[in-house]
């Protein structure tokens, strides 16, 4: 001693400084056996000189006593000591600071300041690699072999125990830690480096203090309410030293005293919210690595959080709480060293501690137990206890581990599971771990699991099951699905992996036997058995084979008829996530199945697959094949027997399904070529396009690619030949001729139905190339009918209103075809419509070409009826209209062509009427519209407003003119008069009277076209004037066919005529008084329909009633026409009876 004291006094404090750095390095880089030898000198009191390790440890004493004597910090020795416990953490050098530490603690002066040292040094260095070596220090300070290595007596054990509060205080720190120390790989969250080390510290430090607790009985346990412990256990940062080294140690005895009296029990508790963020941590870590580690993991997080939750709330009873702090240390204590991510002993010891929790399970499933438990409650968390421990250490264990465990308890660990025992006073048998907590049976089908598949990791296809033991196990989890409960449910994913592993399909076999079985427990369980192993075979690289998979596709779809709806709910998802291949026909057929519970679940089911392949156009190209089979299968039934029996095939009793999945479809492009191309190979089956009817909004958000399709299918035909024409308007083709002809007009007509599906918002987009093309440079209003037709023959097949045009228009074409195509023709915008039609038109007129001429009078109407007013106000309109009076002026017969296209031109003017009153505003305004189309608006914006349809309609009605003056007024100019020359004058007359009757039936048909927002602007606009037109009229056939006017006006135009009702009886009877006989015939008629019309206009005219009664009586009596007095006595009879 007295040369320790001449080394401390010979060096100044500075150079004493300097020199501890060597001294550090000097102590630890010896052996630990001459630092043993060393320390044991000094402390023997040997009078013999010291060599240099005497002198360093002497050194290195008298540093830690001077510091602790100036109340300063130990980093310069502690630092130096956690990276040496790091850099020799698997060396032969590894022992040195604990050898070192242990010699300090025994001095009861320094052991209290080191140890606030050694757990503050952790939260006051930010530093990862001091955090490391301090957790690999504390380890390797608490581990009990390195204990009991270092120390032969009791008195170091006792340090370290009062050491343990103290290092307490850093779990929070430590936890912190564990929150931010994850990454993901592969979507799961994997620890860093010093989230494990600090883990496994925590580990350490928990399970030191329940280890602790048996040198000592436990006396009176207190709560966290407890003064002075309460704040060293609840601080964040407990004890700091700046705090500390303020109190005197006046009595280091009873410091040491005062921990070993402490209860640690408490201290545990305290750190329970650390202990529920550690476990939640580690079973994240674990679950990709060790699910079935993970599984009980989650175990035992349930279990502390339900501690917590319990004992917790109930802080004022002492008995409860004690309970519960006595039960976690318990638990604790075997939990802890079963969690530890490092573990390099866990080797020498896991068969051993597996066969302990094997015999504690053994000994409380025994009858005899119930003796050694309370209750029932206590048995079954007692099972749990040894249920979790078992799967917390075969889920750690590594692959060759496993093998070694399972060779030699596997078997042992299967029968005591599932074996069956008598309970004493129960008739009954059970199984021993039978019971209704659902943490027992989850945990114990997950350890069976592991026994049967040889395997603690996730089950792959390489997967090999022990054929004798699943003979005799197989069916005892069979066995399981009789009734429904948590053991049903727990084993029902066990039996589906053993059912896609079992590769003779035997398993699977005695499932179908239970789903068909009588009761419905059975089938519910076993239909959730083949559910779960759809779900496993969809995850799994390895699918099922095809025979089983259409073993199981057809029991599914035998459920259909069960009689228990949750059953056939769950068959029909089941059997969604089917191939669609082994499916569909059956699905397609099933749907039209006389029983309506099986249509029901047909109908979902179908949508279902549908939907789940909502990417995939070969579903729907199958689904359309079949759909054809069964029409057509259908049909030959049905002309086998003669007569169709019932009601005839509906395809769109499946096709009404196809919205509900035609709006889980989000990308339409992948549909739409593979539909088409279907349709254009096939262009005679009717479900196809019944289908696509069904999609035609959809297919329109995808129109440029749909347009394209058709337009390259329309260009790749070839024209109709003439010598094809005449044999298909003939019928005189042989029977393979007729089959030709009939796929070739099928051919022709398909990319127009396509396009007919199409709304009409496609035909709007005049931008679109493919639609349109070059037919949007015309213009509109100055190119001639010349240079417009030079301009189309130029661009006829470049895009599809070209084509469309074409198709209306050819020479030599289907007749279906053509009338097909003059249709979609008038859905073209009318900006390149109109000019097309006004030259086509008149081009067919000159020509007297009939066929052409109807063919551009029904795309007219066609495109009036969807365009309304905006058709109505174009400024080709106006030239167009003067072609039809030309038309309209010709010699006709009833019957003959030209008749017919009289009638049309008839529909086309009257529906100009209708659009031109659409518009809410007077034609004047709606004409002065700035419009796209005409690049010269002040030269025919005067000319439209002066010329409105209606107004040239009455007009040419109601003025009768000098024959030879009519067609120069129509337009001011001599347009007709050239073309009439071989008209001669003896049939004048009967031009003009013929062109007043068109254009009665102009006036009649808008009466029947007209909207109901249109009837009372078309009554305020026709009847004042008619009715005024046949009071002063001289013209007799006129002033009738105005009357047959007004009939046909009050007849539809409703309650519209109110108005004018009173007048419209006067005139009918002043009619029927001096009118001539036609005017009567159409007076009487007038009155019919006013006496049987609305209820206000019958009251409205119920004063002129009795002039018109006497009217009726003077005809009925005296007329010529006996059809006319039949006429009049009949409504005689409607006036005069009562109401």
């Amino acid at each position: 001693m007295e040369e320790e004291e001449q080394i401390w006094n010979s060096d100044s404090n500075s150079k004493f400084s300097s020199n501890i750095g060597r001294v550090m390095n000097t102590l630890l880089s010896s052996r630990s056996k001459k630092l043993e030898n060393a320390i044991s000198r000094i402390g023997s009191g040997s009078q013999t000189s010291f060599g240099l390790l005497e002198e360093s440890l002497c050194f290195f004493r008298n540093y830690v006593s001077d510091a602790v004597e100036k109340q300063e910090t130990l980093d310069h020795i502690l630092v130096p000591m956690i990276e040496s416990s790091l850099k020799s953490k698997d060396s032969k050098h590894c022992n040195q600071v604990l050898i070192l530490l242990s010699w300090l603690f025994k001095d009861e002066r320094l052991f209290h300041a080191l140890g606030v040292n050694l757990a503050n040094v952790v939260m006051r260095k930010d530093d990862n690699y001091i955090t490391l070596g301090w957790c690999t220090l504390i380890r390797g300070l608490l581990d009990s072999e390195t204990t009991m290595n270092l120390s032969s007596n009791s008195e170091i054990q006792e340090k370290l125990r009062a050491l343990l509060p103290i290092l307490f205080s850093s779990i929070s720190h430590l936890s912190s830690i564990l929150c931010r120390g994850s990454i993901v790989q592969s979507g799961y969250e994997l620890p860093t480096r010093l989230a494990v080390a600090a883990a496994d510290c925590i580990l350490v430090l928990t399970e030191a203090s329940t280890r602790s607790t048996n040198t000592s009985e436990p006396s009176n346990v207190k709560t966290k309410s407890s003064e002075t412990d309460t704040d060293t256990a609840k601080q964040p940062v407990a004890l700091p030293f700046t705090a500390c080294a303020k109190e005197k140690i006046k009595s280091t005895s009873a410091f040491v005293q005062k921990y070993k009296n402490m209860e640690v029990e408490v201290l545990l508790w305290d750190h329970l919210d650390e202990l529920i963020i550690l476990v939640e941590r580690l079973m994240v870590w674990n679950r990709k690595s060790r699910p079935l580690h993970a599984n009980a993991l989650e175990k035992v997080l349930k279990w502390l959080q339900e501690i917590k939750g319990h004992c917790g709330s109930t802080s004022g009873k002492a008995g409860v709480l004690k309970t519960g702090v006595s039960l976690l240390s318990s638990c604790w204590k075997h939990y802890s060293l079963l969690l530890h991510l490092e573990d390099h002993r866990f080797s020498q010891h896991y068969l051993e501690m597996l066969n302990q929790y094997i015999s504690g399970i053994q000994f409380y499933m025994n009858d005899h137990s119930k003796e050694h438990f309370g209750n029932k409650d206590s048995g079954i968390e007692t099972r749990k206890f040894f249920l979790i421990s078992i799967s917390l250490l075969l889920g750690r264990l590594d692959k060759k581990q496993f093998e070694t465990a399972m060779a030699e308890y596997g078997l042992q660990i299967s029968r005591l599971l599932l074996s069956q025992c008598t309970l004493e006073g129960e008739s009954k048998t059970r199984r021993l771990l039978y019971c209704v907590d659902e943490d027992v049976v989850e945990v114990a089908v997950s350890i069976l699991r592991a026994t049967i598949f040889k395997t603690n990791c996730s089950l792959t296809a390489r997967s090999l099951m022990d054929t004798e033991q699943m003979e005799t196990v197989f069916p005892l989890l069979l066995s399981l699905l009789d009734e429904r409960d948590n053991w049903a449910r727990a084993v029902v994913v066990l039996i589906a992996e053993c059912c896609s592993i079992n590769a003779d399909g035997q398993c699977l076999q005695e499932v179908f036997r239970r789903l068909n079985a009588k009761k419905i427990l059975q089938r519910r369980n076993a239909i959730d058995v083949i559910s779960e192993l759809m779900h496993i075979s969809s995850e799994s690289k390895n699918s099922l084979s095809l025979s089983m998979q259409q073993d199981i596709a057809k029991n599914l779809l035998d459920r259909f008829v069960d009689d228990e709806p949750d059953i056939r709910v769950q068959a029909s998802k089941v059997v969604a996530t089917c191939d669609p291949l082994l499916i569909l026909c059956e699905l397609v057929s099933l749907v039209y199945d006389p029983y309506e519970r099986v249509r029901k679940s047909a109908s979902d089911t179908l949508v279902e697959v549908l939907k789940c392949h909502n990417q995939n156009p070969e579903v729907i190209v199958m689904l359309i094949d079949n759909l054809s089979k069964l029409c057509q299968s259908s049909q030959h039934a049905n002309s086998g027997r003669g007569e169709v029996e019932g009601s005839k095939f509906d395809s769109d009793q499946l096709l009404k399904l196809i919205p509900h999945w035609s709006k889980s479809v989000q990308d339409w492009s992948v549909f739409i070529e593979p539909l088409l191309n279907k349709m254009f190979a096939e262009p005679s089956n009717a479900v196809i396009v019944r289908f696509l009817s069904y999609i035609s909004e959809d297919l329109a958000e995808a129109p440029d690619l749909v347009l394209r399709c058709v337009l390259l299918y329309m260009q790749g035909q070839n024209e109709i030949k003439d010598t094809q024409l005449f044999n298909a308007v003939s019928n005189t083709c042989n029977c393979d001729e007729s089959i030709e002809l009939k796929n070739s007009l099928f051919g022709r007509l398909c990319p127009l139905l396509v396009i007919r599906m199409l709304p009409l918002k496609v035909f709007n987009d005049l931008s679109s190339t493919v639609m349109y093309g070059q037919l949007l440079n015309v213009d509109a209003l100055h190119v001639s009918a010349k240079e417009l037709k030079e301009d189309f023959n130029e661009h006829r097949s470049c895009s599809i209103a070209a084509m469309l045009v074409t198709r209306a228009f050819h020479k030599f074409e289907y007749e279906d075809v053509r009338k097909l195509a003059a249709e979609l023709c008038g859905r073209i915008h009318p900006q390149v419509l109109y000019p097309i039609i006004r030259s086509l038109l008149g081009a067919a007129t000159s020509s007297r070409d009939i066929l052409q001429m109807k063919a551009c009078l029904f795309a007219l109407c066609t495109s009036l009826v969807l365009r309304g007013s905006d058709s109505a106000h174009h400024p080709v309109i106006f030239e167009i209209r003067k072609i039809l009076d030309k038309i309209l002026l010709w010699p006709s017969v009833n019957g003959d062509e030209v008749s017919k296209a009289q009638h049309g031109c008839i529909d086309c003017l009257a529906l100009m009427v209708c659009a031109e009153l659409q518009t809410p505003d007077s034609f004047e305004e709606c004409s002065k519209r700035k419009t796209s189309i005409s690049k010269d608006q002040n030269s025919y914006g005067e000319a439209t407003s002066k010329n409105s349809v209606l107004s040239y309609v009455i007009h040419n009605l109601t003025n009768v003119r000098k024959e030879s003056t009519l067609s120069d007024e129509l337009d001011g100019q001599s347009y007709f008069n050239n073309n009439f020359s071989d008209a001669g004058l003896e049939s004048r007359a009967v031009f003009s009277f013929s062109f007043h009757l068109c254009m009665a039936n102009v006036l009649i048909s808008a009466c029947q076209k007209i909207s109901s927002s249109g009837k009372y602007p078309l009554a305020e606009r026709i009847l004042p004037f008619l009715i005024h037109s046949a009071e002063v009229m001289q013209d007799s056939e006129v002033r009738a066919a105005c009357i047959q006017v007004l009939f046909s006006a009050v007849y539809h135009l409703k309650s519209a005529v109110l108005p004018y009702s009173c007048d419209l009886l006067k005139l009918s009877v002043k009619a029927l008084k001096k009118g001539s006989p036609e005017e009567k015939m159409a007076s009487v008629k007038l009155m019919a329909s006013l006496l049987a019309s609305e209820d206000v206009v019958v009251t409205s005219i119920s004063g002129g009633l009795l002039e018109a009664r006497s009217a009726l009586s003077n005809i009925s009596l005296m007329d010529p026409s006996m059809e006319l007095r039949q006429l009049c006595k009949e409504l005689l009879i409607c006036i005069t009876s009562p109401i």
